[in-house]
């Protein structure tokens, strides 16, 4: 077997690099994807019950007590967490244009651009300049 030269060693290793860092980048994003996406049905479920079964602000308060006790050290049960997530789903599910965008970006941008923003047009804009 031949000796490797110092360049051609260098060269596979960014290249080994390189490929390590390109997976967990893309596994930051699958991560991301899924986390607004369980956080969208939290929001549409609390909405949906709100709705139908008239519940009331006590039982975001109720819910996010439980869900801190059931899963303990676990961030993003809180009660003002779960009224962001019923948020965000009132505000973008009747926007099919921005639906696919906002799961491109994590969840502490969604709630800026949510809460800055006041039109569609604005919001499509800081999401795709944050997804880049």
């Amino acid at each position: 077997m031949s000796e490797m030269n110092a360049q051609d060693y260098a060269n596979f290793f960014r290249e080994i690099k390189g490929r390590i860092r390109d997976r967990q980048l893309q596994a930051m994003r699958s991560v991301n994807r899924e986390l607004v996406g369980l956080y969208w049905e939290i929001g549409e479920l609390i909405h949906h019950k709100q709705a139908l079964l008239g519940w009331g602000k006590s039982v975001v308060e109720t819910l996010a007590r439980d869900l801190q006790a059931e899963f303990p050290g676990q961030n993003g049960f809180s009660a003002r967490n779960l009224w962001n997530m019923r948020e965000f789903y009132c505000t973008y599910s009747t926007r099919p244009i921005l639906q696919p965008l906002v799961a491109e970006i994590s969840w502490t941008k969604n709630l800026v651009i949510m809460s800055r923003c006041k039109d569609d047009l604005e919001r499509e804009f800081y999401i795709r300049a944050t997804a880049r």
